[in-house]
């Protein structure tokens, strides 16, 4: 296979910094992946090598198509999962940029049963609450991994036309439709649950109702680049 051609040189740099981001504000560590649809064909997506995010550059990043299939890997190892990022791109051609991370304030929202909600306005794309993926339902006893592209696509379904998914015993991914929106949302996901788990020893919650997470939504999607601007400059110089 050819490659779709050379990607904007913006959308690496953007895409490189997301990985380097996500890292700097304990969303991954050494684990966890931030992809980019690609900008010449909508059915090739760019996603690093498999490393930790915090030393992705340029050089590291690989075009692969919507099964998995890398183009130009050039003999550099892939992430075991990367049949999240194609399974979700064929499903929601609105999806630029996928995040998947174990971020831990989000984990015991997917083993417990309870319901990941907005309870403030930056976390408003969250909207009644989140969907959970429970891998051993589709798949039985596995590695908790999304290894194909069978698992990927049930992980999509359960994504639905949601912001975030959580994977029950795993992690969560996060869609958005840019780069700077899919890392916004997997950030704040991780500070509403911390939030969420907080409030609750206090006493009852009163969470945001569905029309002012809507509303919130639509303001916070209009200045995403004031933060994305702020996390960017915070990690320095893209290579």
């Amino acid at each position: 296979m050819t490659t779709a051609g050379e990607p904007d040189g913006n959308l690496i740099e953007d895409l490189v910094a997301a990985n380097r981001i996500l890292a700097a504000q304990g969303v991954v560590d050494g684990f966890g992946h931030v992809s980019a649809r690609h900008d010449k064909n909508p059915n090739r997506f760019l996603l690093a090598r498999s490393m930790a995010p915090a030393l992705v550059t340029s050089a590291d990043i690989i075009e692969f198509d919507l099964d998995g299939n890398a183009i130009n890997a050039n003999g550099r190892t892939v992430y075991l999962e990367i049949f999240i990022h194609g399974a979700i791109y064929k499903a929601r051609p609105d999806v630029k940029s996928v995040v998947h991370s174990h971020s831990p304030s989000v984990i015991p929202f997917g083993v417990t049963g309870a319901n990941l909600r907005p309870l403030y306005h930056m976390s408003s794309f969250l909207g009644n609450g989140t969907p959970i993926f429970d891998i051993r339902k589709e798949a039985g006893m596995t590695d908790m991994l999304i290894r194909d592209n069978t698992l990927g696509a049930s992980l999509a379904r359960a994504l639905g036309d949601q912001a975030v998914v959580l994977m029950r015993g795993h992690g969560s991914t996060a869609v958005g439709n840019s780069i700077p929106q899919a890392v916004f949302r997997a950030i704040y996901t991780e500070v509403n649950a911390h939030l969420q788990s907080e409030a609750g020893k206090l006493g009852p919650i009163t969470f945001l109702d569905p029309e002012e997470a809507r509303l919130a939504t639509e303001t916070n999607n209009g200045v995403i680049g004031r933060p994305w601007e702020l996390w960017k400059r915070s990690v320095g110089k893209i290579d």
